[in-house]
């Protein structure tokens, strides 16, 4: 297999795992309005995910890191005429994790309220600009290739990428999260406030089921993801197990078997990327103005020799890292109660 091809199946797992891990972040933090009904239910809510939360970004700095390192054209482009999206996101990540560590410090309401509306908010946003910046990745964005002056031109602006399409991938991603954050509440707390997630999960999974089969008939139209799956028709069991995995949650949390409903929650997670990237494939950033202008695995690579380089740290530290992560949730596997938190000070 070529390098290239290495890295971007490399590259679309990062990202598929991280959205894995910090979705449930992610929806547990803007559905806490929602979930939790007193201040003891808010702090549980959060010191379910205070183990974790942190951790889940090294997925998302490695994302970034191997998008740097493989594709550093594909880097250039997103991180300069996308600056002001990615500021925007950077910004809202960066409240979220001092809103976790603030909340707590000075016992007063009008302070607490103010950083629960801050992780809220700061929760939201993320979930909403990812799925838009990838729905604009599927759809193209409008940039050109200056052979001339060996660069690629954008065309668009911040307000572009809020088309209907990026917008109904950011609505999918937030309801996408906000399932598996409520079912990841649901294993994570006891009583009423557990009772509550699991039956919020519920609720939600239906307009779920409606935007995703709405985002999956627009795409036709507004994309060519699916040039490959028609190409190769063996690409589909990968929709088709993202498809089968999301009835697969709300079967099980109608029986009440959370867990395994949390877990094709992940999978669907996982595989409605997979789903993307895949019909991606070999484009990065395919361009919506010029077919010539796409951006590719092959023409944003790093030299053959840094991608060998890569490739033997990537297959050292990314076991290293899923090893860690696994450790990490088997020790913090139990469930957080109201006395828990109650009867520790230093909880969040």
């Amino acid at each position: 297999m070529e390098l290239q091809i290495t890295w971007f199946v490399l590259w679309g797992v990062l990202w598929s795992v991280y959205f894995m891990l910090d979705g449930f972040v992610l929806g547990t933090g803007f559905m806490s309005g929602f979930l939790a009904r007193t201040d003891t239910e808010k702090r549980v809510l959060i010191n379910t995910l205070g183990p974790v939360w942190d951790g889940n970004e090294v997925w998302l700095v490695t994302a970034g890191g191997a998008t740097f390192a493989a594709f550093p054209t594909t880097y250039a482009l997103m991180f300069s005429n996308l600056y002001s999206a990615l500021l925007l996101l950077l910004f809202a990540l960066i409240v979220r994790g001092v809103a976790f560590e603030f909340r707590g410090k000075i016992d007063k309401p009008s302070w607490k309220s103010g950083w629960d509306i801050a992780i809220i908010v700061s929760s939201f946003l993320p979930a909403l600009l990812f799925g838009v910046a990838f729905g604009n990745i599927f759809k193209g964005i409008p940039m050109r290739n200056d052979f001339v002056a060996l660069s690629f031109n954008y065309d668009g602006g911040l307000l572009s990428l809020l088309n209907p399409y990026g917008l109904l991938t950011g609505v999918l991603f937030v309801l996408l999260f906000a399932v598996h954050g409520s079912l990841y509440s649901a294993i994570k707390t006891t009583g009423d406030l557990a009772q509550r997630a699991g039956n919020m999960a519920n609720r939600l999974w239906l307009p779920l089921l409606v935007v995703a089969v709405l985002f999956l008939a627009y795409t036709y139209p507004a994309t060519r993801l699916y040039d490959n799956y028609l190409q190769a028709p063996l690409l589909l069991v990968i929709p088709v197990i993202a498809v089968a995995s999301l009835l697969l949650v709300k079967v099980f949390a109608a029986q009440g078997k959370l867990h395994k409903a949390f877990l094709f929650s992940c999978l669907t997670i996982v595989f409605v990327c997979f789903t993307g990237i895949a019909g991606l494939f070999p484009n990065l950033i395919p361009s919506s103005l010029d077919p010539g202008s796409n951006l590719t695995i092959y023409n944003s690579s790093s030299s053959p020799y840094t991608l060998k380089i890569m490739t033997v740290v990537a297959f050292i530290f990314v076991p290293t890292v899923i090893a860690y992560k696994i450790w990490v949730y088997r020790i913090f596997r139990a469930r957080v109660t109201n006395e828990d938190v109650e009867q520790n000070s230093e909880a969040y």
